[in-house]
C-alpha cells in the first residue's frame, strides 16, 4: 500500500505565511502626453520654428483628443521634453529676439470655462541648451499633486526648440493668448504667478509641442478577499 507523501513543517508554515501577506495596494506610473511616434523638432531644419514666450498644451494628435489631461489623482514627479538643435546663428537670433537663454518649466491648469485654465503649480525652471539635439527628463525638485482632468502645460518665458510642424490638420495645440493675439509670438504671455487665470484661445494647427509628463497615481487600495482558511480572526 503506497503511502502519501507527507507535506515538511517549512512548507506548511510557507502556505501560512503566504495566506497572512496582506494585498498590496497598487499605483500606476503614467507618461501624460506619450505618444508614437513621438514629435521630432524641427530646428535646424529652416525655417527651424520654435515655442515662444507663452504657455501651451497639447490639444489633439490625429484622433486622440486631451494628450496632456491627467487621467487619475496623484503626483507629477518628472518631465520630459525632446529638443531640436539650432545652429549658432539660430540661436542667437532667438536670444535677441525672445528675452534670452532658453529655459521651460512645466505648469499644472485647471479648466475653467471658455478655453480659460487657471495655473495651480509649477516646477522648477530649467536652462534647455546644454540639452539641444536630444531629450532630457527633469526630475521636479519636490513632486506636484494633482487630480484627474487638471491639464499638464508647456512654459516657455523665452524659447524652446521643441516643435515639432508640418503635421496633419487634425494635430494642434493652444496657447495662452486672447482673442487677437495669436500672431504675436513675442509679447510674453507666460502663466508664471499662482491662481492665475489665463484664456487658452489660440490654437495653431499642423504643430505639436515635444514634452510629457511622469504621473504617479494615487495607490488603490486591493479588494479584500474572504477568509477561506476557517480561521477566526479577532
Amino acid at each position: 500500500m503506497a503511502l502519501m507523501p507527507r507535506k515538511s513543517p517549512l512548507a506548511v508554515a510557507a502556505v501560512g505565511a503566504a495566506l497572512a501577506l496582506p494585498a498590496a495596494a497598487s499605483a500606476d506610473i503614467i507618461e501624460v502626453g506619450k505618444l508614437d511616434p513621438p514629435a521630432t523638432p524641427s530646428c535646424p531644419s529652416k525655417p527651424c520654428l520654435a515655442v515662444s514666450r507663452t504657455t501651451g498644451y497639447q490639444a489633439k494628435v490625429g484622433a486622440t483628443r486631451g494628450l496632456m489631461t491627467i487621467p487619475k489623482n496623484g503626483r507629477i514627479v518628472a518631465w520630459t521634453i525632446s529638443l531640436g538643435k539650432p545652429g549658432k546663428k539660430q540661436v542667437a537670433f532667438f536670444d535677441e529676439k525672445l528675452g534670452g537663454e532658453s529655459q521651460a518649466q512645466i505648469t499644472i491648469l485647471n479648466p475653467r470655462r471658455k478655453l480659460r485654465s487657471r495655473a495651480v503649480a509649477q516646477g522648477e525652471l530649467q536652462k534647455l541648451t546644454p540639452f539641444f539635439g536630444s531629450t532630457v527628463q527633469f526630475a521636479l525638485d519636490k513632486s506636484i499633486v494633482v487630480k484627474k482632468g487638471w491639464v499638464v502645460a508647456l512654459t516657455v518665458p523665452t524659447w524652446a526648440p521643441a516643435l515639432a510642424v508640418g503635421l496633419g490638420a487634425d494635430t494642434s495645440w493652444r496657447a495662452s493668448r486672447g482673442k487677437g493675439t495669436c500672431e504675436d509670438t513675442s509679447t510674453q504671455t507666460t502663466q508664471t504667478q499662482p491662481n492665475q487665470l489665463a484664456q487658452y484661445y489660440c490654437l495653431y494647427r499642423t504643430a505639436r509641442l515635444a514634452y510629457s509628463a511622469t504621473l504617479v497615481t494615487d495607490p488603490v487600495p486591493a479588494p479584500t478577499t474572504p477568509d477561506t482558511t476557517g480561521n477566526g480572526t479577532r
